[in-house]
């Protein structure tokens, strides 16, 4: 069966270009986002990890550490970060996971159990270890997206809904299609009109079962 949403993620022991990293720990009370990717040096996921690097002032902003993990190792991860600054222009500042072992991979279900990286490597052969997941400050997952090969990862999308996510734990409540920090929020169906209106105040009830407000300061 593969990882659920609200499931605790795997707890595992990694070696990374910045050490070695008990899970669990390295998310410590915040939250955390682990991207992955099928092989360094390809031209999709170079722009991509560029793109987290360049966006390292949103995450500390979120209280979010992020994570890569890949196929390769230790010094693959290290020259590769070379060329993602040079494409980026910022500092790739977080850890990569190297999950030659595939472990991770494995455990987080982005291959089946009886998956092998044959000698050569290429691509192709891990193509569906590339997959975001947003956990929680307890270890739960909370979203998790899987994404082919040829199509970039949205990190705008993925800081809309990391900041979707921080606002309904928060505040207990939900957001709508394409939802912005600045805009109304949803009241959950199992909320009652009263309950609602000491909680949130005024609100407006579109349909009996959508009601939206203002997010609570």
């Amino acid at each position: 069966m593969g990882l659920r949403i609200n499931d605790v993620v795997p707890n595992f022991t990694a070696e990374t270009d910045q050490g070695t990293f008990q899970f669990h720990d390295w998310i410590g009370d915040g939250w955390a986002i682990l991207f992955s990717h099928p092989k360094d040096f390809t031209p999709v996921c170079t722009t991509e990890f560029g793109a987290v690097a360049q966006l390292a002032d949103e995450w500390e902003k979120r209280g979010t550490k992020v994570m890569g993990v890949s196929v390769d190792g230790v010094e693959e991860h290290k020259k590769w970060k070379g060329d993602i600054e040079k494409v980026s222009g910022a500092t790739a500042g977080f850890p990569i996971i190297a999950d030659e072992g595939l472990e991770v991979s494995k455990a987080f279900d982005m291959l089946p159990a009886e998956a092998y990286m044959p000698d050569g490597r290429t691509p192709a052969d891990s193509a569906t270890v590339r997959s975001v997941f947003i956990i929680g400050p307890d270890k739960q997952l909370k979203l998790s997206m899987t994404y082919p090969m040829t199509v970039g990862r949205n990190f705008a999308e993925i800081l809309r809904a990391l900041d979707a996510l921080q606002t309904t734990a928060k505040h207990g409540v939900a957001t709508g299609a394409n939802w912005q920090t600045s805009e109304d929020v949803i009241i959950p169906p199992t909320v009652s009109n009263e309950d609602a209106k000491a909680k949130f105040g005024e609100f407006n009830t579109v349909l009996p079962y959508l009601r939206t407000t203002k997010l609570p300061s």
